[in-house]
């Protein structure tokens, strides 16, 4: 009886620390969520966050620099939720739509890791129902789009393994790329919904915090919108350019390891490695194909997106293509 007494007792301690604990990191969580508002709440000085930072448990926030240089702390988070249609007979509808969604029945392996298999890439003949040859047609310039979404001697599988192959030597999957252009696009979900967009220029908030890097932002809408070589309910509408400027140490170090370039090849491999010019059909298409577009004018580089957005470093990234750099952001994926 004694044992079983002591054993009670024990039981309750091990109850009490686990609740204590607990409430001890919800007080945390809270406690930073209550000592800054969030957006559109403004400050004057710099909040002493990181960013992207996430309260609550699942609401993603990045940090701001507005046109008159405060601050804000924007919630961006990647989710599912209502449709974004731009139609000129229903109207607009300025949801999140399917920010999670992945093609399962394409790309069962996508799903799964967040990676291809290249293997069965090979095999593809259609995706989304679409004949394989359909899409090379339509997403080629002056077809769907002058610029188009491949180069003329691209094809669709060419670009699906060749990006594959970028990603996973880096070390990423296509969601972890996709996230933080969705952060950018939620962002501007976020100043359409505050009414802080009007026409088809917008300029209010100027920099984005996000991995320790400082990001200059800039957009602005289309009169139409361009539909989807898949024949989803993908759309696009808005131009958007995210940039950063190279460090000192960034811009010697590739001036050291890239020597051999001349300075017309020098400024080109800055300018991709550090320039996004992009809309907000490529989060959509980096999630649920592994699609980043060809080399065409709205390509959403993933090697651009891992340093941009400090997923990788420029020594880490130099590493993983084995000083092959210039020609990993320049060649095309020729169609074989």
């Amino acid at each position: 009886m004694k044992t079983n007494i002591n054993f009670q007792k024990k039981r309750y301690k091990a109850l009490i620390l686990f609740f204590t604990i607990l409430l001890l990191s919800i007080n945390f969580v809270i406690a930073q969520d209550y000592s800054y508002n969030l957006y559109p709440y403004i400050y004057d000085t710099i909040p002493e966050i990181t960013s992207p930072f996430t309260v609550h448990g699942n609401v993603e926030t990045i940090l701001v620099v507005t046109k008159s240089n405060q601050y804000g702390i924007v919630p961006v988070t990647m989710e599912n939720g209502k449709p974004l249609l731009y139609s000129y007979k229903i109207g607009t509808f300025m949801g999140k739509d399917q920010q999670m969604h992945i093609e399962a029945g394409d790309f069962p392996i996508l799903t799964k890791t967040g990676l291809h298999s290249e293997d069965q890439l090979d095999k593809k003949e259609m995706i989304t129902g679409i004949p394989i040859d359909v899409i090379n047609c339509t997403g080629r310039p002056n077809s769907y789009s002058i610029s188009g979404f491949l180069a003329e001697d691209e094809d669709i599988i060419s670009v699906l393994k060749a990006d594959n192959q970028l990603v996973r030597t880096m070390g990423l999957t296509h969601p972890k790329l996709a996230k933080p252009i969705f952060h950018i696009w939620n962002l501007i979900l976020k100043e359409i919904e505050l009414g802080n967009w009007g026409g088809r220029f917008y300029e209010n908030i100027k920099h984005i915090y996000y991995n320790g890097n400082l990001l200059n932002f800039n957009v602005s809408g289309s009169k139409g919108w361009q539909i989807s070589i898949f024949h989803d309910e993908v759309q696009g509408r808005y131009n958007i350019h995210i940039d950063r400027n190279l460090t000192k140490e960034e811009e010697q170090y590739l001036e050291k390891q890239y020597s051999h370039l001349n300075n017309e090849e020098m400024a080109e491999l800055k300018y991709k490695l550090s320039n996004l010019d992009i809309s907000e059909m490529n989060p959509f298409y980096i999630i649920r194909y592994g699609f980043y577009k060809g080399h065409t004018e709205y390509r959403c580089d993933p090697v651009a997106v891992a340093f941009i957005f400090g997923l990788k470093t420029i020594d880490e990234i130099n590493i993983a293509f084995r000083g092959k750099l210039y020609n990993t952001l320049t060649k095309h994926y020729v169609s074989r």
